[in-house]
């Protein structure tokens, strides 16, 4: 069996008395998108938090290619690969597209600046904007160049919190689409309310309620899994 590139064992996050994170453990191998789902509240953000290092945890641990990675700070962690997209840092909106990639590039220690960043301005679909400044760009655009941000630095492992949300149903498809395309090429760790998106694009599926994981396995296994349906997908929608 496979290695995982990234795992999580009893990963634990008290908020005074609130259990945001309670026990999670999974894994995600090279190459894989592991989507997690659940109903507001689950504690599925907290989890992106917890594996990015923008929080500590209570307990429990996080490995990066076996390395215990738990006390990183985030941008250590940038630098081993592991970068969060659309919260990873902020747009500088008088900035074009293609230095705000650069400039991406240049804080992860990469080199080649405009090389990458060109390169990467076509990976995300936004060729014909690179000189464009980011804060003209649609809602749907920032959120592709968002997630060329998180490229840029060369991570192999994203994290991806809802990168779906709020967006009209053209938008979404583009996205869905940059996301399908980079599948093999990164491992992703994907949160997303979309269903039909995440079981389009999940390999296999982690479900969290009130911060603990009830099922895990295939898109079909969790569509059949009776604790799934009853507590998030619904029988209509898991039929």
């Amino acid at each position: 069996m496979t290695a995982p590139v990234l795992s999580v064992a009893g990963l634990q996050k008290r908020f005074g008395g609130l259990l945001a994170v309670d026990g999670v453990s999974l894994g995600l191998v090279p190459g894989e998108l592991h989507a997690v789902i659940g109903p507001n509240g689950a504690g599925k953000t907290t989890l992106i938090h917890l594996l990015s290092g923008a929080l500590a945890p209570s307990a429990g641990t996080v490995l990066l290619d076996g390395r215990d990675i738990t006390r990183l700070a985030m941008n250590r962690r940038v630098r081993l690969g592991l970068a969060r997209s659309y919260q990873i840092t902020s747009l500088f909106p008088n900035f074009t597209v293609l230095e705000n990639l650069a400039l991406a590039v240049q804080g992860a220690g990469g080199r080649h600046d405009a090389v990458r960043a060109r390169a990467e301005l076509e990976t995300i679909g936004l060729a014909s904007r690179g000189d464009q400044r980011a804060g003209a760009l649609a809602h749907g655009e920032r959120r592709q160049l968002e997630l060329g941000l998180a490229l840029a630095t060369g991570a192999r492992i994203l994290l991806l919190d809802e990168p779906m949300a709020g967006m009209a149903a053209e938008e979404a498809a583009r996205i869905v689409g940059l996301i399908e395309a980079l599948k093999g090429r990164r491992t992703i760790l994907l949160v997303e309310h979309d269903m039909d998106a995440v079981f389009r694009l999940a390999d296999r599926i982690t479900t969290l309620v009130y911060g603990r994981v009830i099922a895990s396995g295939t898109p079909d296994e969790i569509r059949r899994h009776p604790e799934v349906r009853r507590a998030y997908l619904g029988e209509e929608v898991a039929a």
